[in-house]
């Protein structure tokens, strides 16, 4: 009877595998497809290295765009960080954040003795994998292009100087994805990528995510300021 669990239990995780894939590739059309979405690499190219992408966050859909504009190598080696409160309201986003985009889930508020937020995604470079955060920490719905950014990129790049840190600036999202939507308006979609950003010795941790905040800002495409 164990020889037959195990099969079962085999056989499952491969058609948890394969409905993965299926969901990804699915996924993988409509970002394309819905919302033409193009890459635009401005200041650097994708290379199979480290990295921390950072990004302006208006939508749930933002971590699929970038997701969408890395070659599938890449894809498998960088993970989105996303809320728990979210993505595990439900039995299918949970199956999709974990099986489809490897997310690293966090908690927004973790109670005391519990890894905050940081401590996870350092740990998760630590791993090997790349991320794709968004320092504004929460969705941005004003009208202000894009909020100030949280201190985590700032002690990211404290523990890990070796992973790239790479702005990225992600347009027209929003009318893309109106907000308490799920289905995509179809228009045209870029996102761009710049040159990575190097924290500088002695550099303030306040001048740091200004500095940062600013490489984000400078990829926001001109007919959209």
């Amino acid at each position: 009877m164990q020889g037959v669990g195990r099969i079962g239990a085999v056989v499952s995780e491969g058609c948890r595998r394969a409905l993965a894939w299926l969901i990804g590739g699915g996924l993988l059309w409509v970002a394309r497809a819905a919302t033409g979405v193009r890459p635009l690499w401005q200041g650097t190219v994708p290379r199979a290295v480290q990295r921390v992408y950072f990004a302006n966050h208006g939508s749930h859909g933002d971590f699929v765009m970038i997701w969408a504009c890395l070659p599938s190598v890449l894809r498998r080696a960088t993970r989105p960080v996303a809320g728990q409160d979210y993505w595990l309201a439900s039995g299918l986003r949970h199956f999709v954040a974990s099986r489809v985009f490897r997310a690293l889930l966090i908690n927004r508020h973790p109670q005391p003795g519990e890894p905050s937020p940081v401590d996870q995604m350092a740990q998760t470079l630590a791993d090997g994998d790349s991320l794709i955060i968004f320092p504004e920490g929460t969705r941005n719905t004003g009208e202000s292009p894009l909020l100030p950014f949280k201190s985590g990129l700032y002690h990211l790049a404290q523990q890990h100087p070796d992973a790239e840190l790479v702005p990225v600036w992600i347009d027209n999202i929003r009318r893309v994805i109106p907000k308490g939507e799920w289905i995509p308006v179809p228009m045209i979609c870029t996102v761009s990528f710049g040159e990575p950003l190097v924290r500088q010795p002695l550099e303030t941790k306040d001048a740091f995510l200004a500095r940062a905040r600013e490489a984000v800002l400078a990829l926001r495409p001109a007919e959209s300021r």
